[in-house]
């Protein structure tokens, strides 16, 4: 071969030509034969001067300070919804009564009224605003999130007297920042009964201590009528924080309800009655009842709004308030053949599937192809595309003991006792005892046992063993000996990249597939669904009224309203498809409240949005691309996706993750986002066989104990090996009739490498959907009811 001529150093090198223009034979060779655009003649465009620029920048600036204006006017004002203030203590000693007594009493002109529900109206006319507050129970959690779901300020109250933020306080604060915290305002009551010299000091005390949770926030003081009257002025001037999954939706907040039973004696119809807020509500939608489910609604009325800004002198008292609102005009009545309907499941057909004979053309049509493409033989039930793999099986079933990778050691049931020795109890015994009182002396073991569960404590270790095996040894299972693999692992296949190998998200679905709804865009759907609401004629917003909900069961309601007599009734306007069930995907991060791993398909309590449900979810890793590892476990500080079977809702959605304990109340374990509703999404289980190599040569090797039988080693010889080392390779042949075979690999191996072999198999949630309805405030263990 010539070897090619490279110039020296001293090569003369000669000045660049510089032309002005460039040569017709420099124009053609840039342009090889491309054809000018169309130009398209425009008018000038006119280039603003620098005051014309500076009264532009004045437009805009103004415009938008009239938006933020016209929005902070829209609450609290005469022709507005008051202000919506839910009243928290961060103690759960303290009683926030004594905070509402002195903000009705903080101005002589105050018009104060109260509803039949407990909610304090206040109207200020020389504030020209109103104010509602709403003070939940503090031993019910789920009461305290539906309030601040509708709440439009959450007024924290501590004390400078007693411990400002006790567990429950922090408990509260760390469920309304996971939901989604309305505007917030923290003040502190007692500094007056503080010793003078050292109220600034506690005052400073407590301000670090929610700085914690609420950097931003400065707290103020409520002891007297000026504090009163300044507080009411900050709820009033505060800088609103929207929250999304609410505005965008009609929703309510009961002032008064009533129940009407029906003729007939099965069902009623529920009238609740409140200021709407929100988006526009349709009569001929559906709305969720908060701890209820979806309902459809009759008609909906208009009032006079009870609670106005200023009274005349002979309605000064609420009781002839209640005379007042008389005046009744129906808004909508609902027109049975534009409602929505209340299926949420789709029909099955069960002769969807169902072949016909083919026609003589598809006949002719098969064989060209055929004749064209490349005959392989390959074993039944295999596609186009998985020849060359494993093949794949139906339906997702509950798997053995190697599938679920429960496959463990066994944990010995002994433990080490740590009772004394009997030698120990006689020299103990020869001493002289003392009196002491059971107090003083402690619990005996029969008392203390009595607070332990056993089974729950051997339960949990031995999930923290999976979990701890599972992330020291992910994947990976033992190849069973007394069942061929080919017949254990036959629902898996192998995928020469996990990344970029196509799987076809429609083959092989589960029967559940049948029953939910798919979009065929989800975002797409739900920017239009967001767009017809905001272009809506209809206007709601403020009105006090009354939706008659109708078709609601007897037994139902008696046993939500005997168990929620006190707390909160919530409506919330449901969207278009909104009823409908769908595969769910939640983004849910750990929070630090357990360290426990939780298992996949393991019982959760989910509230997403405004519904509330329980689900046994199956986990997988949050990432981009088209497919997703399936994760056995949740651990401790990691994110991760939820999917289960709920009904379609619209994001931005937050979500509240939450575990029932047996002895304890519920235990926020998680929180997040809503992802999407995606069926497509693809879920894939991994595992992994092992081997380890028998004889090592240069470029192959003998592995063993990946198999234990001939057949199976032809039966996987298409997969790809892989190394711990970085390796990979292919079975070439097996060796013998125990499971030997020699493997070909990119280099040679270490001899205490690993050769691993990884199976995929996709992943399904099971049908376990229960609403979640409250039937006991105190247990909330006993709370849930399907």
């Amino acid at each position: 071969m010539q070897q090619a001529h490279r110039s020296g150093t001293l090569k003369q090198s000669n000045k660049v030509h510089k032309s002005r223009h460039r040569s017709k034979r420099g124009i053609a060779a840039a342009v090889k034969g491309k054809v000018n655009a169309k130009e398209f003649v425009r008018r000038n465009r006119h280039i603003l001067k620098k005051d014309e620029r500076r009264h532009q920048a004045l437009q805009l600036r103004r415009n938008k300070r009239e938006e933020v204006l016209s929005k902070k006017r829209a609450l609290g004002g005469t022709r507005n919804p008051p202000f919506l203030v839910c009243v928290v203590p961060l103690n759960a000693q303290l009683d926030v009564q004594s905070a509402l007594a002195i903000l009705r009493t903080c101005s002589e002109g105050a018009v104060v009224s109260q509803s039949e529900n407990g909610i304090l109206h206040i109207g200020l006319p020389n504030f020209k605003q109103r104010f509602s507050f709403i003070c939940p129970e503090t031993d019910n959690e789920f009461a305290l999130l539906d309030t601040l779901k509708v709440a439009d300020t959450v007024l924290y109250v501590s004390s400078a007297l007693d411990e400002p933020v006790d567990e429950w306080g922090e408990k509260v604060l760390a469920l309304s920042m996971a939901q989604g915290m309305p505007t917030p305002l923290v003040v502190a009551m007692d500094i007056e009964g503080v010793n003078p010299k050292k109220r600034t000091t506690e005052k400073q005390n407590v301000q670090k201590l929610i700085s914690k949770w609420l950097p931003e926030e400065k707290i103020m003081q409520l002891d007297k009528s000026s504090d009163g009257l300044n507080v009411l002025r900050r709820i009033g001037n505060q800088k609103r924080n929207i929250l999304h999954h609410r505005e965008k939706r009609p929703y309510m907040l009961a002032e008064s309800y009533e129940y009407v039973p029906d003729a007939e004696g099965e069902s009623g119809t529920l009238r609740v009655t409140g200021y709407l807020k929100g988006m526009p509500l349709d009569v001929n939608g559906l709305v969720h009842v908060t701890g209820l489910g979806d309902f459809q609604m009759s008609r909906i009325d208009g009032h006079d709004d009870p609670h106005p800004l200023i009274l005349g002198k002979e309605n000064t008292k609420p009781d002839s308030m209640e005379a007042e609102v008389v005046k009744v005009s129906v808004l909508q009545v609902a027109d049975p053949a534009k409602q929505e309907s209340l299926d949420s499941e789709n029909v099955p057909d069960p002769m969807d599937a169902e072949q016909t004979w083919p026609t003589e053309e598809e006949i002719a049509q098969a064989n060209a192809e055929t004749k064209t493409k490349k005959v392989k033989r390959v074993p039944k039930g295999w596609s186009s595309y998985q020849a060359a793999w494993i093949v794949e099986s139906d339906a997702e079933g509950e798997g053995s003991a190697d599938d679920s990778g429960s496959e463990e050691e066994d944990e010995d049931d002994e433990f080490m006792s740590c009772e004394e020795s009997s030698s120990e109890k006689e020299e103990d015994a020869d001493n002289d005892f003392e009196s002491v009182t059971e107090s003083e002396m402690g619990p005996t073991d029969d008392r203390y046992d009595a607070t332990i569960d056993a089974a729950e404590e051997h339960e949990l270790l031995q999930r923290l063993a999976a979990a701890r095996q599972d992330a020291q040894f992910p994947d990976e299972v033992d190849t069973p000996q007394h069942i061929p693999a080919r017949e254990r692992f036959l629902r898996y296949r192998g995928l020469e990249s996990f990344r970029s190998s196509p799987w076809d998200p429609k083959e092989n679905l589960p029967s559940d597939f049948a029953r939910i709804f798919q979009f065929e865009n989800y975002d797409r759907t739900r920017r239009r669904v967001y767009k017809e609401k905001e272009d809506s004629l209809i206007n709601t917003y403020g009105i006090y009224a009354t939706i008659h909900i109708s078709n609601v069961r007897q037994d139902l309601w008696k046993s939500f309203h005997s168990a929620n007599k006190t707390a909160p009734l919530s409506v919330f306007g449901l969207l278009p498809h909104e009823h409908k069930m769908s595969l769910m995907n939640v983004v849910l991060k750990r929070t630090g409240a357990s360290d426990e791993p939780i298992k996949s398909k393991e019982r959760l309590i989910f509230q997403v949005g405004y519904r509330r449900f329980i689900v046994n979810p199956i986990f997988s890793q949050h990432t981009n691309g088209s497919k997703h590892k399936y994760e056995r476990f949740f651990q401790p500080g990691s994110t991760c996706v939820a999917t289960f079977y709920a009904p379609i809702q619209f994001s931005p959605s937050s979500v509240l993750c939450f575990k029932e304990k047996r002895n304890t109340k519920l235990q926020l374990v998680a929180s997040g986002v809503l992802l999407s509703c995606n069926p497509d999404r693809l879920i894939v289980k991994r595992i992994v066989l092992s081997g380890h190599p028998y004889k090592v040569n240069k470029r192959s090797a003998v592995i063993r104990f990946m198999f234990f039988n001939r057949e199976d080693v032809i039966y996987f010889k298409p997969c790809k090996l892989r190394t711990k080392y970085g390796r990979t390779g292919h079975i070439k042949e097996p060796l013998g009739t125990h499971g030997h075979m020699k493997c070909v690999f990119d280099g040679q191996l270490k001899s205490q490498d690993t050769v691993l072999l990884h199976l995929y198999k996709r992943m399904f949630p099971k049908w376990n959907y229960e609403d979640c309805i409250v039937t006991d405030k105190d247990t909330a263990t006993d709370a849930m009811e399907g």
